[in-house]
């Protein structure tokens, strides 16, 4: 698991309730592959697969935001509330099921190895 200290360090500094939702996504992620690297872009982690982009989070003031970079990869009930197809995320609760987010992130893993931009 490629670790970049610039994110825990993000984490670090999210409101009390952002803190759990970022450090689950970010554990959830990584059992996706070992292949998915980590980097802040535009202020906010990033995590890459084969050196494309292929999903980030955000805590704000109020909520969390996640989502994919590819826009091949949606949920059927996505949410335009908030950057990401998750809608604004307060508690651990908001978040799908670990199963979805895992599938969601099998399938723009399997974009990128197609070569689909």
């Amino acid at each position: 698991m490629a670790i970049d200290p610039r994110i825990d360090a993000y984490i670090a500094r999210q409101a009390d309730f952002a803190r759990p939702i970022l450090s689950h996504l970010r554990d959830l992620i990584h059992t996706a592959s070992p292949e998915i690297r980590e980097a802040v872009k535009w202020g906010m982690p990033f995590f890459t697969y084969r050196g494309r982009n292929l999903c980030n989070m955000a805590g704000f003031k109020a909520h969390v935001a996640f989502g994919f970079w590819h826009d091949k990869v949606a949920r059927e009930d996505a949410r335009d509330e908030a950057m990401g197809q998750f809608g604004r995320m307060r508690s651990l609760d908001d978040l799908p099921p670990d199963t979805e987010i895992v599938a969601l992130l099998a399938e723009a893993m399997t974009l990128i190895d197609t070569g689909d931009k």
